[in-house]
């Protein structure tokens, strides 16, 4: 027995991590990002020149864009389509650091495709250029996710700006090996695209929008049901109203990947608690716990919850009760 596991914890974060609920919008982006695929799988088998294409993804904080194309680009890395030169095509993943420069920015992108260079390695631009494409081919790598793109953009002066966006699309426009990128972001990322017209021309938008109270009501009370359901709860009949489904939107400021981060924690209470009920109760306990704040005062429970817990602010009160 250890004293810092929690079993009913451990068992349900298993079940549950990895495995989203499918919503609308994960059928759409698969979509767009099939299409550019498609099209980059038929160009490479032309063996005639051409550049590649960019995916952009975007929406606030909390509305599961990682989580999304994290569940995308790990199907479609099993998928092993199978690419002209006989390797299987794979994407890579990199998460962008604020204070980067276009040379970490390549650093980052090889260490991704499995092929680190030394903090000290003195190297152009246009050699980390050639060796991103040189190990692409050879590894089967078609492209690139950047997550939280805007990092490496935000707080840039012109010239350094200049010499992000220009690595980014010697990445596009390689002859001997296009890549592919996803970039994904705060809906800020779209403002810094335009500025290098070469790489803007190349962009798809998706944005992931926030929860339509009307119109995705059905879709979040499946959600409260299909995570109670696999954990072996039933649903409290106070849970199945109307009211609480928009108290739960609004407690996760219409986004929805903290609707399904307070879903989880209120499963995760439950089930410490040896319950075979999913209850308001335990959300209240979930939301006391992440915000310190009292148990009266929270979006279940208080009178005012639309006005004081508004869509800019998850998690805080945005007046004193």
């Amino acid at each position: 027995m250890n004293d810092f596991v929690i079993d009913e914890i451990v068992d349900s974060s298993e079940s549950f991590n990895g495995r989203l609920f499918p919503l609308a919008r994960a059928e759409k982006l698969k979509r767009e990002f099939a299409t550019m695929f498609s099209g980059h799988l038929g160009r490479l088998k032309s063996g005639f020149y051409f550049e590649g294409e960019v995916l952009m993804v975007t929406g606030v904080s909390g509305t599961g864009k990682t989580t999304e194309l994290e569940k995308l680009l790990r199907e479609f890395n099993l998928s092993q389509a199978i690419l002209p030169n006989g390797a299987k095509a794979r994407f890579a993943t990199c998460v962008l650091d604020r204070k980067g420069t276009w040379k970490d920015l390549g650093k980052d992108t090889l260490h991704a495709m499995g092929y680190p260079l030394s903090d000290k390695a003195r190297i152009t631009q246009a050699e980390i250029g050639r060796r991103i494409r040189q190990q692409g081919e050879l590894q089967g790598v078609v492209g690139v996710w950047y997550d939280e793109t805007q990092h490496i953009l935000a707080d840039k002066k012109e010239q350094a700006m200049a010499e992000v966006l220009d690595c980014f699309k010697t990445m596009v426009k390689g002859a001997d090996w296009p890549m592919m990128l996803i970039m994904s972001g705060v809906p800020e990322l779209t403002d810094y695209i335009p500025q290098l017209e070469q790489l803007f021309r190349k962009v798809t938008h998706v944005r992931l929008d926030d929860i339509n109270f009307e119109a995705d009501v059905d879709t979040v009370n499946s959600i409260v049901g299909s995570y109670a359901l696999e954990a072996k709860l039933s649903v409290a009949d106070e849970l199945l109203t109307g009211d609480f489904l928009h108290r739960l939107v609004t407690a996760a400021a219409f986004r929805w990947g903290l609707v399904f981060e307070l879903v989880v924690k209120a499963v995760g209470k439950a089930l410490v608690e040896h319950s075979t009920d999913l209850k308001l109760d335990h959300f209240i306990q979930a939301w006391v716990s992440k915000t310190k704040m009292n148990a009266a005062a929270t979006p279940f429970t208080h009178s005012s919850y639309v006005s004081m817990f508004r869509r800019d602010a998850p998690f805080k009160a945005s007046i004193v009760p």
